[in-house]
């Protein structure tokens, strides 16, 4: 074959490919927030079962730039203040669930806001808005009077991680919870795109690896031993960056969205929580 032929034939599929893949980069950037953000709906029905439930009550907190964040506050039986956990949920997860799991973490009240975006919170979600919005919402809840400052703890699932680190790192947390954690959306996007620029495309980060240094305050870590989208060792990685005393569990036989069906998640989670001490 004619060299002159050769090279007229792999130049257009060279450029062909080179445009492919620019194409896909291009892409992925646009669209990126479609595959980090699910946002879910707050059917009406559901919200009426929620606020029907003892001690609940719905609450709205306005952020600094005009946007209204929606979820509720339970509270257990016993006088005030009551401990609290703030709740930051997954992905795709609208966190009214949480709150009809709440008496399970008896006798800590429990805390939930839909991200911007999720249920009755408006705007759009992004890593900068949820951890701004996580620190508000800290602010506001710890203000309260109802409620023990000396005795709030972050708990993060999945993307909830995100802004719950960030939280730890500049609040004063009694202890973090972090369920199905990543080290960073990074690692886990370089995995999953390992032919793509994600340093370069990536708008969201999510470094939690980077903050983990930063928080003294002690820290359950769990993941499920078959989780294939936030892999244990990203888990692990993260719990060995923690500054703090961490409390490690790699459990057995679950994954990444049934983890909360494993025998031991909420027995884990309440150990945890009794062996906090009751003051600062």
């Amino acid at each position: 074959m004619d060299g002159g032929l050769i090279k007229g034939t792999l130049l257009p599929l060279l450029l062909i490919g080179v445009a492919a893949y620019a194409g896909l980069c291009v892409l992925l950037y646009l669209f990126q927030d479609r595959l980090i953000f699910y946002p879910q709906p707050l059917p009406e029905r559901v919200r009426e079962v929620v606020a029907a439930l003892p001690g609940t009550s719905e609450i709205e907190v306005m952020t600094p730039d005009g946007v209204r964040l929606h979820g509720w506050l339970r509270h257990q039986a016993g006088p005030p203040p009551h401990p609290l956990v703030i709740y930051f949920g997954g992905n795709a997860e609208e966190v009214s669930g949480q709150i009809l799991d709440a008496p399970g973490l008896a006798p800590w009240s429990v805390a939930a806001l839909n991200y911007r975006g999720y249920g009755r919170s408006e705007g759009d979600p992004s890593e900068a808005a949820l951890s701004a919005d996580a620190l508000l919402v800290y602010d506001r809840l710890a203000g309260r009077e109802d409620i023990d400052a000396e005795r709030i703890v972050v708990f993060g699932r999945s993307l909830g991680s995100g802004p719950a680190v960030p939280l730890a790192a500049r609040r004063p947390v009694r202890a973090v919870i972090l369920v199905s954690p990543f080290d960073s959306l990074r690692s886990i996007a370089k995995k999953t795109y390992p032919f793509v620029p994600v340093t370069t495309l990536l708008r969201h980060p999510f470094d939690s690896l980077a903050l983990a240094p930063e928080v003294s305050a002690p820290v359950l870590v769990l993941a499920g031993d078959r989780d294939d989208l936030i892999p244990p060792e990203h888990s692990r990685r993260l719990a060995d960056a923690w500054a703090g005393p961490v409390r490690f569990e790699r459990l057995p036989d679950v994954g990444h969205n049934d983890i909360h069906a494993a025998p031991r998640y909420w027995d884990a989670i309440r150990d945890f929580l009794d062996s906090l001490p009751p003051g600062s």
